[in-house]
């Protein structure tokens, strides 16, 4: 009895210890992952530690077909899906009886592992190929044993390491059949007599052992829902009965070698357990979120992590959840199952996920976040050694060799690896590409496909071709990461002096209101006479007034305010078609409307604010598509006739407001309104050439009748997204780039800039050049009329997309390439992608497509910000992009003249302003103070270098006194001026004098001499009051 009480002592302490030893090595705290933002959330460039352990997996089942041959005794997922296919089934009646043919085609296998340039091999053991009857105390199969000592011998010879799994679910069926599978306790002797044969039989050359992966879902699926084999579903507490026995076959196999091998063959064993990741419901970060979200990992990883690597029992929240389930672990299994692992193995791929999704997420919200889930494992378990032993997407079964898709999703996955790993110095080793081909999905058969290499498995060759993801995974391996190329650092210098720093914004509204009566009203008041506090009129008394001046439209001044707070030297915005001609003709106009920009103009020119008018600003928000009615209810750009009512708008304009406007834009975005006529391809064609035979009529309007009194610029601007190839491994893609360029921005300035080909005379109107398939049909007139039309080239760029090329229909309206995003890139919260380099590749294109010899300007860049004052994403996307437009003037020699960051103030919510709406005040944001900043220094000046802004000042100053040095320069024939102007004054001052004189003193000779009257003192306060009042 006393022998008892003290063994149970001696466990209790140690259990006690072994508590205290979690408390100090592993801090337990994976809520803080959900408590505060991750440091560097944006892609991360750089590379892995030297020596990283880069590989790529397969399992046995999936991938080795020949299921009966060489004496392969059949497996419990043989049976499965046998019997599946018997009777009809969710998996397209397939079986994996011969799956990828990998038992036969191993050689390939190795040859494509070496392709790929990895360092080591994952593949699990086929149980049942080794022993028919699952028994490893008997003889096994020769063949098989034979078949996996081959390959562990060929990957030692070609530098590759094996990493070997003993089971990946496919447990001899004699076992399940025998013994009922791992439900019965028997399964842990039984699995550590198999793992021990392994352990001598292929220890030698195995540095890295996994005896299960993912168990989780073997025993959640095979024996809870039944949708993997053995397709068991009696009893809800089966799931953790196996769970039990999983966990302490893996720790007897752990004790195994390291008692009996792990001192000769110096390997590390572990478990691979599969993950997903939650966030908090609708981004809520409750203190009720965060506990769920927490249940939500334990009952997932935590399940088998807690007991192995953390306490040695399972988590308390998966006890209360699943009270009356969950076998007890004894004291003496606690300290047997627990820190039997040499490192942390991961698996994160879609099974997982899908998986727990209705039982485990507790109504939060998953996400695929790998890093979040290393940070999780770190925060849990001590900061272990990971290897991440299974991560990888999915593809649909009609996916190709072009798997661009999955090529996202991967460097997604690995690159958030990398920050884990340089960010949050989380310690992982290794990563596995899952998998190295096309394989048999489980229950999605050949509905899906996970490999690296494309396998036509209508095919009886099970042919191998490589995916564009196994090309893309080679580049990342090669280059250990994703090395900087340099693009993305900064460089000092400064813009010239004529750089036009703007802001642009919408057609600018015409506001009468508020406005000040200040000097109009002809009234006198008196405040406060009957001791009312009111103010009366004076009756009778009536004063001089003025006309209404620009200083009382309220709106211009606090419009003008905002714009002053800014720094910007240029003002862009467009004018009311509508409103100033609501006919559309100069038959009706709105006086008060062109008072009103009239006003603002006069105004901006006051401040040294300089003006750049839009006369066409297209709006989808407008019902007419900002043209007069008249004009959009006779087809708009549709109709020829839109030509030349355009030109007298812009006629008007030029007379109108033109002494008072430096730089004219006709046409906002030519390219986007043709979207909106959702039309034929030809009846786009003629959109297209309306408007732009419109622009260049207007623009030659100009040249001949206004610019040499006015001397304003003339253009139009072009919306000018850049785009990559989605798939940079496609030269489809890489085609498709050229097609959208041209499109967006080579239909409308090619006619402009280049020379044309001559016009096909068996063409109509509206067709296509040949050789210019992306030009209308222009006559040869009009292609002098074009030729040279625009005085600079006005790009409106916002972000970078990626282009995938298609097939067009025949009368598609789109064309041959279609367009997504990177969501590796860091987003706005309208979705725009922040990648400054974009607008640095687009400004080269139109260099290298047209010279030298028209500037370029940026007549509209930003992002929207959801920020109301701490705007940081604008912050860094004004400095971001400036820098690369700094980049392509420098080092690029792209002549850019301007930068214009739309827009001055949001309207209702945080948007895409500077300023705060009206309704909140017209509050400045951060990125005001930003711009303003550098606008002063002309740009990112090197440290104590400001050469470029006092040269500037100067110049500023030089322009202001031009009066001045036209005195300085012409001193002497100023000075004659002078002299020979007071000396005729001289002259003219005698004269008139004696002149007077004499006038005088006829006067006087026959003046009569009179006593003046005297006025009364009644009289004289009269006459006061009067001369008061007037």
């Amino acid at each position: 009895m006393t022998r008892v009480l003290s063994s149970t002592w001696v466990l209790s302490s140690l259990l006690l210890l072994a508590t205290w030893d979690r408390a100090e090595c592993g801090t337990g705290d994976g809520k803080r992952l959900w408590q505060r933002p991750l440091n560097h959330s944006n892609f991360l460039t750089g590379t892995f530690p030297e020596g990283f352990f880069w590989g790529v997996g397969t399992s046995a089942f999936q991938t080795e077909g020949s299921w009966d041959r060489d004496g392969k005794g059949a497996s419990i997922w043989d049976h499965f899906t046998h019997n599946l296919y018997r009777t009809g089934n969710s998996i397209g009646m397939a079986t994996a009886d011969t799956a990828s043919e990998s038992y036969a085609l191993w050689e390939q296998d190795v040859e494509l592992v070496q392709y790929l340039g990895v360092k080591f091999y994952a593949f699990s053991l086929s149980w049942a190929r080794l022993f028919p009857d699952g028994n490893a105390t008997g003889p096994p199969n020769h063949a098989g044993v034979e078949h996996y000592q081959r390959l562990i011998g060929r990957l030692r010879a070609r530098g590759l390491e094996p990493v070997v799994t003993l089971f990946h679910w496919d447990l001899p069926q004699r076992l399940q059949e025998r013994l009922g599978g791992w439900r019965n306790p028997e399964m842990v002797r039984v699995f550590s007599n198999y793992a021990a044969f392994c352990f001598a039989t292929f220890g030698r050359d195995v540095r890295y052992w996994i005896t299960m992966h993912n168990p989780l879902l073997h025993a959640l699926l095979g024996y809870g829902t039944g949708a993997h084999a053995p397709g068991v579903t009696s009893d809800p507490a089966d799931p953790f009965i196996v769970a039990h026995n999983l966990i302490r076959a893996h720790a007897e196999s752990w004790h195994v070698y390291d008692k009996q091998f792990r001192p000769h063959q110096h390997g590390q064993l572990s478990i691979t357990l599969g993950s997903h990741w939650v966030e908090p419901f609708k981004g809520q970060a409750t203190a009720a979120n965060l506990e769920l979200c927490q249940r939500s990992m334990e009952a997932v990883i935590g399940w088998f992590a807690e007991p192995i690597h953390g306490s040695g029992d399972y988590p308390s929240s998966l006890r209360v959840s699943h009270r009356g389930l969950i076998p007890e672990f004894t004291p003496e299994e606690t300290l047997r199952v627990r820190g039997t692992a040499d490192f942390f193995s991961l698996a994160f791929g879609p099974d997982t996920p899908r998986a727990v999704r209705g039982l485990s997420s507790f109504g939060q919200s998953g996400a695929l976040n790998l890093r979040k889930a290393l940070g999780w494992v770190q925060q849990e378990y001590g900061d272990p050694q990971v290897l991440v032993a299974e991560s990888s997407w999915f593809s649909d079964a009609s996916v190709g060799v072009e798997d661009t898709v999955a090529i996202f999703y991967m460097k997604r996955f690995i690159n958030q690896v990398l920050q884990a790993v340089v960010v949050d110095q989380v310690q992982v080793f290794g990563y596995t590409a899952w998998s190295l081909v096309d394989g048999f999905e489980w229950t999605n058969g050949y509905s899906m496909r996970r490999g690296l290499f494309y396998v036509d498995f209508d095919q009886p060759q099970r042919t191998r071709v490589p995916k564009t993801t196994a090309q893309f995974y080679r580049r990342v391996v090669k280059d250990n990461g994703f090395p900087s190329d340099g693009s993305e650092q900064g460089i000092t210098g400064q813009l010239p002096c004529d750089f036009h720093y703007g802001v642009a914004d919408f057609t600018l509204q015409v506001h009468l209101q508020p406005f000040s009566p200040q000097f109009t009203d002809p009234l006198l008041y008196r405040w406060n006479y009957t001791g009312d506090g009111a103010l009366r009129p004076v009756i009778g008394v009536r004063l001089r007034t003025r006309g209404s001046q620009c200083s009382d439209f309220l709106a211009i001044q606090r419009h003008i305010r905002l714009l002053e707070m800014t720094g910007a030297s240029h003002y862009r915005f467009g004018l009311d078609w509508p409103q100033l001609l609501p006919h559309g003709d100069a038959s009706s106009v709105d006086r008060e409307a062109v008072r009103y920009y009239r006003c603002m103009l006069t105004e901006l020119q006051r401040k040294g604010i300089r003006a750049v008018v839009t006369l066409y600003q297209p709006s989808l928000r407008s019902p007419t598509l900002g043209m007069p009615r008249l004009q959009h209810d006779s087809g708009g750009w549709m109709n020829r006739s839109m030509v030349e009512a355009f030109v007298d708008y812009a006629t008007f304009c030029y007379r109108e407001f033109g002494p008072l406007v430096q730089v004219w834009i006709t046409i906002n975005e030519p390219n986007r309104l043709v979207e909106v006529y959702n039309e034929s391809a030809q009846d786009r064609g003629k959109v297209v050439r309306n408007l732009l035979l419109a622009h260049a009529r207007a623009w030659n309007v100009y040249h001949t009748r206004f610019r040499q009194q006015q001397g304003a610029m003339v253009s139009f601007t072009v919306h000018a997204d850049w785009v990559e190839p989605a798939n940079p491994f496609m030269k489809t893609h890489s085609n498709a780039v050229q097609s959208f360029m041209l499109a967006e921005l080579g239909r409308f300035l090619d006619p402009f800039l280049r020379d044309m080909d001559p016009p096909d005379q068996n063409s109509c109107p509206d067709c296509s050049h040949s050789g210019s398939s992306h030009l209308p049909y222009f006559s040869k007139d009009e292609r002098a009329e074009l030729k040279g039309a625009l005085d600079f080239i006005g790009l409106n760029h916002f972000t970078t997309r990626l282009v995938l090329s298609k097939t067009p229909s025949a009368e598609s309206l789109n064309h041959d390439y279609s367009l997504t995003y990177d969501p590796t890139w860091t987003f706005s919260n309208k979705g725009q992608a922040l990648a400054p380099w974009g607008l640095r590749r687009v400004l080269g294109w139109v260099k290298d497509r047209y010279g030298d010899s028209h500037s370029i300007v940026v007549t509209a860049t930003g992002i929207d910000d959801q920020a109301s004052h701490d705007d940081r994403l604008r912050q860094t996307y004004i400095r971001s992009y400036l820098q690369e437009a700094l980049k392509a003037r420098e080092l690029d020699g792209v002549n850019v003249g301007g930068f214009y960051v739309w827009k001055l103030q949001d309207h209702h919510g945080s948007n895409f302003g500077f300023f705060t709406s009206s309704h909140h005040h017209s509050r400045p944001k951060a990125s005001v103070s930003v711009y303003r900043e550098l606008i002063s220094q002309r740009g990112f000046p090197a440290a104590g270098d400001d050469h470029m802004t006092r040269q500037c000042e100067q110049s500023e100053r030089t322009t202001a006194c031009w009066i001045c040095d036209g005195v300085a320069e012409n001193r002497p024939l100023l000075f004659f001026g002078v002299c020979v102007t007071i000396s005729l004054s001289m002259l003219a001052g005698v004269i008139i004098t004696s002149g007077v004189t004499k006038s005088r003193k006829k006067k006087r000779r026959g003046v009569i001499q009179a006593v003046p009257q005297r006025l009364h003192r009644q009289q004289r306060f009269a006459m006061q009051r009067v001369a008061y009042r007037i």
